[in-house]
């Protein structure tokens, strides 16, 4: 086995963005699924704090809107 010595932080930061890069490529699918889910709660928290925003309604106005009109 070769022994590699890293001369200077350089050196380090390259061979930690190649070594980063290359997990991305290989698990692309995880991380895909990980930024969909934190934009998902970026998006639910949102809306949680608009909805606190605004005015209630009561439940019987609610689904008054999903009734269908004939």
């Amino acid at each position: 086995m070769s022994e590699t010595f890293i001369h200077n932080e350089e050196q380090l930061k390259a061979l930690f963005k190649a070594a980063f890069i290359e997990v991305i490529e290989e698990k692309k699918d995880f991380f895909r699924e990980l930024v969909e889910e934190v934009i998902e709660e970026i998006a639910l928290v949102r809306a949680i704090e608009e909805g606190r925003q605004t005015e209630a309604i009561n439940r019987e106005d609610v689904f008054k809107l999903f009734e269908v009109k004939t």
